[in-house]
């Protein structure tokens, strides 16, 4: 050091306040090209240009963050090439993008093996990764007149998420439903009971896709509240006639029932043991019918979908039991039947349709369910 200032007290006195060692690192305006251009003049007297720069660089702190420099001088001490792993800070950055890459390979490769194993395969034979594109074509379902709020809910968000399909939905009755998948005149038959022996005996299978109670409706203004299962087997089957003998006024019980055919119907008398024994005052074609019809006579009493009930009318509770979401899933409202998509054996469902049947049963559909007055099954 001593002799770097030495070296520096030859520089005209006019320049050692800009380059002597004690104010080159504090000079504002100071860079390396003007102390090189200083240098450059000084061509003749090399010990002083070299002591300037080297100063210069050393006061800078180029020593740490110009490589170039320290590698320079290194390359000069040691008369070689510096290998890599002695690059310092270079080297550590290298090492440290090398191990991210890395890690960030292996999380690819772990999501990849996830994704393959989260795949499912539908009932054709297709992944759930293919239900994520949308699909254009019609779907075309035929059946119970119970599962109108169910599958119009459904249809109407399986048409929002995909703008090119559509989706029809013919309410004609459980029995002429099956009978349509059978003959191959809808894509998905819909029923609102379980599918008898001789049905899938003749190639048709049963998806269920919710449960659904079957409430027992009365007009508002009827005082009785609550019933047992062998009461409503009396009145149904006649042995009952009057209001008066369950607690209710001197008036005709007038007995609202479904058509022949119908899974409401099939589902009740079925529950109730009342198959072919019921005496009918009327037999409707719809769950709506029967709720406009016991809305309108104070005296009447029949049965409706769960999911399909109104303000208009007045569920019964069914040996102390209300009709409602959580009494049909425990199983203590004993009046319950399955809502069921029913396919035909050996026909591949087109496109659109596997699309819909998919999405129907999956657990993306539980809210619909719900808010259409059904139970999940997922």
């Amino acid at each position: 050091m001593i002799f770097f200032k030495k070296r520096c007290n030859k520089i005209p006195k006019r320049k050692k306040s800009a380059f002597c060692p004690q104010n080159i690192s504090t000079h504002k305006f100071l860079s390396r090209t003007r102390v090189c251009a200083y240098a450059e003049k000084l061509r003749p007297k090399i010990y002083l240009r070299k002591t300037i720069l080297h100063g210069f660089d050393k006061t800078r702190l180029l020593y740490f963050t110009f490589e170039g420099y320290t590698m320079s001088v290194q390359r000069k001490k040691y008369k070689r090439k510096i290998p890599i792993t002695e690059k310092g800070e270079c080297y550590i950055m290298k090492k440290f993008v090398s191990i991210m890459l890395a890690a960030l390979l292996a999380l690819a490769l772990l999501a990849g093996c996830g994704s393959k194993d989260a795949t499912t395969t539908t009932r054709n034979g297709t992944t759930a990764a293919d239900g994520n594109k949308e699909v254009s074509g019609t779907v075309s379902t035929d059946g119970s007149t119970s599962m109108e709020n169910v599958i119009g809910a459904l249809g109407e968000a399986f048409m929002q998420n995909n703008k090119n399909a559509k989706f029809t939905y013919n309410p004609t009755g459980s029995g002429s439903g099956i009978t349509a998948v059978a003959e191959g005149r809808c894509d998905i038959g819909l029923s609102s009971r379980a599918l008898k022996d001789d049905e899938k005996a003749n190639g048709l299978t049963e998806t269920i896709v919710a449960l659904d109670g079957i409430a027992v409706i009365v007009n508002p203004a009827n005082a009785v509240s609550d019933l047992s299962v062998e009461n409503i087997a009396k009145i149904y089957t006649g042995e009952i006639t009057n209001w008066k003998d369950l607690g209710g006024a001197d008036a005709e019980i007038v007995v609202i029932g479904r058509e022949a055919g119908s899974g409401t119907r099939d589902g009740f008398e079925s529950i109730t043991s009342t198959k072919e024994a019921c005496k009918y005052r009327q037999e409707l074609t719809s769950t709506g019918d029967v709720i406009t019809t016991v809305a309108n006579n104070p005296n009447a009493i029949g049965y409706a979908s769960l999911a399909a009930l109104q303000d208009s009318v007045k569920a019964l509770t069914v040996g102390g039991v209300a009709p409602s979401e959580a009494t049909v899933k425990d199983g203590s409202y004993v009046i319950q039947r399955p809502f069921v998509l029913v396919t035909k054996n050996g026909t591949q469902l087109s496109e659109v349709a596997q699309k819909f049947f998919d999405f129907a049963t999956s657990a993306e559909a539980n809210d619909l369910i719900s808010k259409a007055g059904a139970v999940p099954v997922k």
